[in-house]
């Protein structure tokens, strides 16, 4: 039997260096957002003939006006500048052909400044929204629960597993935006809030195996004895729960890798969030918040 919970230094020295790591990320170079949030162009082409990003970012420039980005693929460009209407889109296909040859197109998106900003701000509400709703879901579910362990308590943890899945992939995308240019779009946000409800979701696991074995029968109340017991408790609950929680995280993870190696460019950074955010997920619900309820219960009765 694994004993996790007594080894529990250490995972909080482990996570508070991924933390540091990742805040320190988020600051230093903080989010490139990209154009759900601060409006502009996506287009997207597939390309039959050999082409030099200088001279396609040169000629974006000229036919839009101001700067433009040309980033190569395996078979084209993607490319990004001001927000345009429907008819230069159009003008802009024709003159492309025109100069470099046939192209496939093969995403165009264009949002205005007024919707990114209203997007940026929709998305920080529904992240601030999920956080209360789970603190408020948890203390009901766990309503009954008042020994050794307050309910509401079980929610707060399950807050802190839950943003620190979130905050890991936050930081690695800062750091490929600074050396990758890697933007920040609508699907990041949804890849946090699928990463969020997961790590809700595998943190409930063990604690509600927790708040099973906490019975009458099973757990000594009185005598002194609490501590030991119900550190006890926590370490059988993980161990219980604790092949459920890798074989879902595994398997989830090994349809992420396909989409990530063959999904296509599209959706490529959606399933890498995904991907870094499970772990953290399945790492968080085992190693942190469990640990830190005993941690809690210990301080509580010191």
């Amino acid at each position: 039997m694994l004993n996790i919970v007594s080894k529990r230094k250490i995972w909080y020295i482990l996570s508070s260096v991924l933390v540091i790591a990742s805040i320190l990320s988020i600051l230093a170079f903080g989010l490139k957002l990209g154009i759900d949030y601060i409006g502009g162009t996506l287009w997207q082409i597939k390309t039959e003939n050999k082409l030099i990003a200088t001279e396609v970012r040169s000629f974006i420039a000229e036919e839009v006006g101001g700067e433009a980005v040309a980033q190569p693929t395996d078979e084209g460009f993607i490319m990004r500048f001001k927000t345009i209407d429907e008819d230069l889109h159009q003008k802009l296909v024709k003159d492309f052909e025109v100069k470099f040859g046939k192209i496939e197109e093969i995403r165009f998106e264009s949002i205005g400044p007024v919707i990114g900003a209203e997007l940026k701000q929709k998305s920080m509400l529904a992240m601030a929204l999920v956080v209360l709703v789970v603190i408020i879901y948890i203390a009901w579910a766990f309503r009954k629960v008042s020994k050794p362990i307050n309910s509401w308590k079980y929610g707060i943890l399950t807050v802190v597993s839950l943003l620190f899945a979130c905050l890991l992939p936050v930081g690695l995308f800062a750091l490929l935006g600074r050396f990758y240019g890697l933007e920040i779009g609508s699907p990041f946000i949804a890849a946090i809030l699928t990463v969020a409800g997961y790590s809700i979701n595998d943190t409930i696991v063990v604690f509600d195996r927790v708040r099973e074995n906490v019975l009458p029968a099973r757990f000594r109340l009185g005598g002194g004895k609490e501590k030991g017991d119900f550190e006890e408790v926590v370490n059988d609950s993980i161990n219980q729960t604790i092949a459920r929680s890798i074989n879902t995280s595994l398997t989830t993870l090994m349809v992420l890798a396909a989409v990530y190696f063959f999904g296509g460019e599209t959706i490529k950074y959606f399933a890498l969030a995904l991907i870094v955010g499970v772990a953290a997920g399945a790492y968080s619900s085992i190693f942190l918040a469990s640990p830190l309820l005993v941690s809690w219960y210990k301080h509580q009765y010191k």
